[in-house]
């Protein structure tokens, strides 16, 4: 794309792993975090961002290394371990700021990763838009929500668009680009462009829908499975099991969800619970049973406990 700098807006679990991404590919990166206590919870996290890549690198290096390769990272024809492991070095190196107008001055893209909860991505986007150069692209990486909502807050809906990441990007690099209505082609085809320059697969949408490609197939899988728990027809390891036996599949639900992080499995469940107009008429029949009250409250239990997931020790499971 043309420019370099790059603003992740928060610092969890895939807004780490982006703007570690970005970093390794060379793009000078700024992660802008709410508060010093932000800081203190995103550290960490690119700190085993950062080891993940270093595993997955000697992985690679190592004798079974096509069926460890991660294309995020390196191809294997030009693969260069001590040449990545100093690209994981530096990416190491980015910036953490808590002065909004600071991080995103002259930033030629802003990548929104902040909770999947509407009122607090408008809050953001209204304290962004007067701080932007004009020639900043901004993107959302929600994992359901459609662009078109917020692009009246955001100062450029024609530089306004969804770039969506799948976990763990170094290995699954796949990078879904959606944009809305006023949405200009020009910006569409930066972001792919851009999608590409971080070793991505860039994924077009031809319209727009919630959840993307992605997660228009992993959601009803996920409630699915949590569905079975809160009713007790199962525990969660069990239900686990299942699917990966039956089916092969490295992760079962509860897996998935201590690695995606249970404050966003909790923003999902209220997200599909309240506004069931983010559903398909086949979908909302098929979930009509679905205890999303009994969803609510295991996981807001477990937040208020502090087992957030994989990333902070404990989650469904102990790490």
């Amino acid at each position: 794309m043309n420019g370099k700098k790059v603003v992740v807006a928060g610092g969890g679990v895939l807004g780490s792993q982006i703007a570690f991404q970005a970093a390794y590919c060379g793009f000078d990166v700024t992660i802008w975090l709410r508060s010093q206590g932000s800081i203190g919870r995103t550290q960490p996290k690119i700190d085993k961002v950062k080891q993940s890549y270093i595993d997955a690198i000697e992985a690679m290096a190592g004798p079974d290394a096509m069926n460890q390769w991660c294309a995020g990272i390196a191809d294997p024809v030009t693969f260069d371990k001590e040449k990545c492991l100093a690209q994981v070095e530096k990416a190491y190196q980015m910036k953490l700021e808590l002065d909004m107008a600071k991080a995103v001055k002259d930033a030629d893209i802003i990548i929104e990763s902040v909770a999947e909860n509407t009122q607090e991505k408008i809050a953001f986007y209204k304290a962004l838009a007067p701080l932007m150069s004009e020639k900043t692209i901004l993107v959302t990486n929600s994992s359901t929500m459609l662009p078109s909502t917020f692009a009246k807050y955001t100062g450029r809906a024609d530089k306004y668009l969804s770039l969506h990441f799948a976990n763990a990007i170094w290995k699954n690099n796949t990078a879904e680009v959606m944009s809305q209505p006023q949405t200009s082609q020009e910006a569409f085809d930066e972001v792919m462009q851009f999608a590409n320059e971080i070793r991505m697969i860039g994924l077009p949408l031809k319209k727009e829908k919630s959840g993307y490609l992605l997660n228009s197939m992993l959601v009803p899988f996920l409630l699915s499975g949590l569905d079975l728990y809160v009713n007790g027809i199962s525990d969660p390891a069990s239900i686990d099991k299942a699917w990966s036996r039956g089916t092969g599949a490295p992760r079962g639900p509860f897996q998935i969800f201590d690695v995606v992080g249970i404050t966003t499995a909790y923003n999902i469940v209220l997200q599909y619970q309240k506004v069931p107009g983010l559903l398909s008429p086949l979908l909302k029949k098929m979930m009509m049973p679905y205890n999303f009250k009994g969803m609510e409250s295991i996981l807001k239990k477990m937040i208020d406990e502090g087992k957030l997931g994989k990333s902070a020790g404990e989650g469904f499971y102990k790490y």
